[in-house]
């Protein structure tokens, strides 16, 4: 791995978080992903399974992690599970972990290779009356592939049909919402990786740069600075392009006049940040890009201002759109027949302002959570308003990364430049 052992803290104190939430008498199993095949012999970059990352701190493929609460052996009441280290498979493919490594890097104890994993757990499921599994619940994506997670419960079932079997998600996507200051460290890490990158930029980007160029200084600053790489695909989008939401393509000339918004954050420790900008290309906003741009910056700071423990994300969301409606009046996107006549299912604001306002951020970009209970201290979440301006051929889009605490959020991104004047007065060159 490229970025600095993390403390195993963060792992024991995420276990201990899980097994308070089982039953009593329960065996919990947790798998990781599949190797998944590309074409010939080659296969995709492996990733982890974020649920067993987030107990274990373990990257590597053919892991499992085995909770037994119970087991009258104290030494198996949790045991990571690893594949056998093998010399002719690491000459191809590289270091495999030693039973000490998997210790340090996890905080467990009881490390066990892969090929006896059989004798030990039959005992433990013969002596279970619950049984916890794991699958991909993330509300916003549907999974309709038979990944290891959904093969190993069939076979689970075929095999000991007449356990209680419950589900480890929802229990997951509780815990998984509530960060612990371990984790804010490292997410602020990725944060801090991030700005230092945008900066960089600010000095590189100029009239006749492409897209893909900006997405090289990305990946050079991230990696230069221990990041795993890239939290999700960079988006680098200048002028017309900047109103495709999720446009990776990055082939275009960045124009003179045009804005340029850049979606983008470092994956560290397996942990995300998310920031988006838009600049002039040319480091100095026209009149009217200021004034969008600034609309945009309010409605930012408005969520801000909001966010904090009590709210759900759809009334949070709601309160933001009524915020929007004003600014967009203000600004001659909308009129008062609009708003007056307005769908309540597809409200006026939203030809301009069509995505949600924020999301949860962890170990997944788009991490899980809930979004209709009401938020609690210890969630991070995204803000990112966005105004997309068809008829101008303009986007702009804002975002920080917030830590909610007790009384309100902790800006993660306080220190990286948002103002107008901070950006021109970064981009200035010496002539």
């Amino acid at each position: 791995m490229k970025y600095l052992p993390l403390n195993s803290n963060i792992f024991v104190e995420n276990r201990k978080r899980f097994v308070n939430k089982l039953l009593p008498n329960s065996i919990a199993i947790f798998n990781s992903n599949d190797e998944l095949p590309t074409n010939g012999d080659a296969i995709y970059k492996f990733k982890q399974n974020a649920d067993l990352y987030w107990l274990t701190g373990i990257e590597q493929e053919d892991t499992m992690l085995v909770f037994f609460p119970n087991n009258t052996d104290v030494k198996y009441k949790e045991v990571l599970v690893i594949v056998r280290p093998n010399e002719l498979k690491e000459k191809w493919d590289g270091h495999r972990l030693r039973i000490s490594e998997a210790q340090n890097i996890s905080g467990i104890e009881t490390v066990i290779y892969l090929d006896s994993l059989e004798a030990f757990l039959q005992p433990w499921i013969h002596l279970a009356e619950n049984i916890y599994l794991n699958t991909n619940e993330n509300d916003r994506k549907a999974n309709l592939i038979a990944v290891k997670d959904y093969r190993y419960a069939k076979e689970m079932r075929a095999r000991y049909p007449l356990h209680n079997y419950k589900r480890s998600a929802p229990i997951l996507k509780e815990l998984r919402a509530i960060k612990t200051a371990n984790e804010v460290e490292v997410i602020q890490k990725a944060i801090d990786i991030t700005d230092i990158t945008f900066r960089k930029l600010l000095q590189f980007i100029e009239p006749g740069v492409m897209e893909y160029e900006i997405h090289a200084e990305i990946l050079h600053s991230f990696l230069y600075q221990r990041a795993t790489g890239e939290a999700y695909g960079s988006i680098i989008a200048s002028g017309d392009n900047a109103r495709v939401l999720h446009y990776i393509e990055n082939c275009r000339e960045c124009k003179d006049g045009d804005m340029l918004l850049m979606d983008f954050g470092a994956d560290y420790g397996n942990y995300a940040a998310d920031l988006t900008r838009t600049i002039p290309v040319n480091g100095k906003f026209t009149k009217r890009q200021k004034t969008v741009y600034n609309a945009c910056l309010h409605l930012h700071k408005y969520a801000a201002s909001i966010l904090k423990p009590g709210i759900s994300i759809v009334d949070y969301t709601e309160k933001v759109g009524d915020e929007a409606t004003i600014i967009f009046q203000k600004i001659g996107l909308l009129k008062k027949s609009d708003v007056k006549n307005e769908n309540p299912n597809d409200r006026a604001y939203r030809k301009y302002l069509y995505h949600g306002i924020s999301h949860h951020l962890g170990i997944d970009v788009h991490d899980l959570g809930t979004r209709t209970e009401p938020i609690k201290a210890g969630m991070v979440f995204t803000i990112e308003p966005g105004i997309y301006i068809e008829e101008e051929q303009m986007g702009i889009r804002i975002e920080n990364n917030f830590w909610v605490t007790k009384n309100g959020n902790k800006d993660l991104m306080k220190n990286i430049p948002i103002e107008v004047e901070e950006i021109e007065a970064l981009m200035k060159r010496i002539k």
